[in-house]
């Protein structure tokens, strides 16, 4: 194994611990990060008309916003019909960006969600540390 090699799966070792030891406020909170930085990338990409690496990062982004719908518990609090809402928007946004190389789309996606995410380190910093929950279930313990 090459150095390289090495450190790459050093890294995907502590990732992947990262994620699994995650509370769900902090596991919400590192979804959110990845969810922007695969916007970021996309519309670097659409602006330099790199189509293949944008069609990646707006389908990762698609994967998260996915995930997050799936996991959100729509009954457990007030607002979690308007927020499952507003991923239901997105996702279609981030379809459009996709499929049209619209990069209107991809902006509107991050003006949406780059707030919501500070809303959500605000909250995670404000629940008391709790045992983290194994990320592999699919469950973000929501709500």
């Amino acid at each position: 194994m090459t150095l390289t090699n090495d450190f790459a799966a050093q890294r995907a070792k502590y990732n992947r611990d990262a994620i699994l030891s995650a509370t769900p406020g902090t596991l919400l909170t590192m979804l959110y990060d990845r969810l922007l930085l695969d916007l970021g990338r996309a519309e670097a990409a659409q602006e330099r008309e790199d189509w293949d690496v944008a069609r990646e990062n707006l389908l990762h982004a698609q994967d998260i916003v996915a995930e997050l719908s799936s996991s959100l518990k729509v009954d457990a609090w007030d607002g979690a019909s308007a927020l499952f809402g507003l991923y239901t928007y997105v996702s279609g946004l981030l379809v459009t960006a996709n499929i049209h190389r619209n990069i209107t789309h991809t902006r509107e996606c991050i003006s949406v969600l780059e707030p919501l995410r500070e809303v959500w380190y605000v909250a995670a910093a404000d629940v008391p540390a709790e045992r983290p929950r194994m990320a592999s279930s699919g469950m973000l313990g929501i709500g």
